[in-house]
């Protein structure tokens, strides 16, 4: 079975005054990036995610502390992810159900995302996610 999600190691140019990562669209970034935005402070115990994209691409990067990202294509493959390093980011196609948890103390999850945010454009429902998937 193919990989759901795929981890994209990104330049890290290491530096005694301190490292520097670069993502660049349609070089190590699959995509034309449209959207960036951040989650921070999330509380213990606490999910995000919890939707899929109808056709948004997303690379998600734990720039800081850690969390797990779950995905599901919902065809019975699933795949957890642990991301800790800020040099390496999670590629997440369409159609794919995410949840991120266990996320550490500081933790600050980092999207880079293909399209503008539309609500009309997400999947909430996961019975309507498991219909659309399954009808393809």
């Amino acid at each position: 079975m193919d990989k759901i999600g795929k981890v994209i190691d990104l330049p890290k140019i290491v530096d005694p005054r301190g490292n520097l990562t670069v993502a660049e669209q349609m070089k190590n970034v699959p995509f034309d990036v449209a959207r960036v935005y951040w989650t921070y402070d999330v509380p213990a115990g606490e999910r995000r995610g919890g939707h899929a994209h109808r056709t948004c691409q997303e690379v998600i990067i734990a720039v800081s502390g850690s969390f797990d990202v779950m995905l599901d294509n919902g065809r019975g493959g699933t795949e957890t992810y642990h991301l800790n390093h800020p040099w390496q980011g999670l590629y997440v196609g369409t159609n794919v159900w995410r949840t991120l948890e266990d996320f550490s103390s500081g933790a600050v999850c980092l999207v880079l995302a293909s399209e503008l945010f539309d609500e009309q454009e997400y999947i909430y429902d996961y019975d309507e996610f498991l219909q659309i998937v399954n009808s393809k």
